[in-house]
């Protein structure tokens, strides 16, 4: 639906690759490749987003690199509404709950990364019921249209393989628990 309401493609892969992770940075020529657009069209859309203050710039050598301005009034609004777009929402809104002692929830590979590839890689961290969580993954997949790949670890098994703080563009934390 959120590309009925946005009309240029262009536009859309920018949304999600910029502001699905808010980590997440790129620069013109290495936009333009990846979405397989023209330079003028992908550099029209980043001044957009730029007068509008929602993405902030610097120059490193002779590029310039973009992310999203996280402390834009709309930042969060546009961050809720491609997560529902992806609809890792429902996911997590389905799986959370009924999987047993889940700690937090991570996004990871090209969602993470603001591609929208169609397929949805989460790891879950804690004491999880995979079997349980399979077949949720099975009712969620026809709703979302999108396929989910899943990994779990047990805490103390997370801790030991990423023991550094996994907030970096290929870990996006999408819940945790509260204390």
């Amino acid at each position: 639906m959120l590309d009925t309401l946005i009309s240029s493609r262009t536009r859309l892969k920018l949304l999600l690759r910029l502001f699905l992770n808010p980590g997440s940075t790129a620069h013109l020529r290495g936009l333009a490749g990846e979405f397989e657009e023209s330079s003028n069209a992908v550099r029209i859309e980043l001044n957009r987003f730029t007068d509008a203050g929602m993405l902030v710039s610097e120059s490193q050598g002779n590029k310039r690199i973009y992310k999203a301005n996280i402390q834009h009034p709309f930042y969060k609004d546009i961050h809720r509404l491609l997560l529902k777009y992806v609809g890792i929402d429902h996911i997590i809104e389905e799986v959370i709950g009924r999987l047993g002692d889940v700690l937090r929830v991570y996004l990871t590979g090209d969602y993470a990364a603001g591609r929208d590839s169609g397929i949805i890689d989460l790891i879950l961290v804690g004491r999880v019921d995979r079997h349980y969580l399979s077949s949720l993954v099975d009712k969620a997949e026809p709703l979302i249209q999108r396929k989910v790949r899943f990994l779990t670890y047990e805490e103390q098994e997370w801790s030991t393989k990423y023991p550094v703080n996994p907030g970096r563009d290929h870990f996006l934390l999408l819940w945790e628990k509260e204390e």
